[in-house]
C-alpha cells in the first residue's frame, strides 16, 4: 500500500527523536531521513525504523496518534509566546498541567522552556552580553507559534535540550 506525505513525517519526526537521544549519527540519520522521504509504499518505509526501539513513552500512544485539537494548538502557541515575557516559567507551567493531556503541548512547551534555559545559560557565562540574542528569540518564538497554531511541531535550532 502506498504511503502519505502525514505518514512519512511520521516516521521522520521518529528518526529525529531517535538522533536527539543519541541512537543514530548524523550520517545514518541523513540517509534514513532521505529514504523515509522517497518511500512508496509501507514496506519501504516500516524498514527505515524497523532496528529502532520505541520512543520511550510514546510508542503506540494514543497521545501521539491524534491529531493536535485546536485547543491544543492554541496551548502550544501559547507555550511560546508566553515564554517572551515570563522566561521559562510560563511554558513550564503550561508543559506541567497542559502536557499531561497532549503530547504535542508538552512537545511544544518542551521546546519554549529548553530555548529560554540555553538563553539563561548563555547570558549568565558571557556576563550579559548573551542578552541580546532575546530580541532574536522574540521572532524565533513568534514563528514557532504560528507552526503551533497550524498544528506542526516546531524545533528551535542550536539549543541544549536540557529538559526532556
Amino acid at each position: 500500500m502506498r504511503v502519505s506525505d502525514a505518514e512519512r513525517d511520521a516516521v521522520v519526526r521518529r528518526l529525529q527523536d531517535a538522533y536527539a537521544e543519541g541512537r543514530l549519527d548524523h550520517d545514518e540519520f541523513d540517509m534514513r531521513t532521505h529514504l523515509a522521504m522517497t518511500s512508496k509504499t509501507r514496506d519501504d518505509l516500516a524498514a527505515v525504523t524497523r532496528d529502532l526501539e520505541p520512543v520511550r513513552g510514546r510508542a503506540g500512544s494514543a497521545l501521539e496518534l491524534a491529531e493536535p485539537t485546536g485547543e491544543d494548538r492554541m496551548l502550544a502557541a501559547a507555550a511560546h509566546a508566553v515564554a517572551v515575557p515570563t522566561l521559562f516559567v510560563g511554558p513550564l507551567v503550561l508543559m506541567l498541567v497542559s502536557g499531561k493531556r497532549s503530547e504535542f503541548i508538552r512537545r511544544q512547551a518542551r521546546e519554549a522552556v529548553n530555548l529560554q534555559l540555553t538563553l539563561l545559560l548563555v547570558t549568565i557565562v558571557t556576563f550579559g552580553v548573551g542578552g541580546a540574542l532575546y530580541a532574536v528569540t522574540w521572532i524565533l518564538s513568534a514563528v514557532a507559534a504560528v507552526f503551533a497554531l497550524a498544528g506542526q511541531g516546531f524545533r528551535y535550532p542550536w539549543i541544549l535540550r536540557l529538559v526532556k
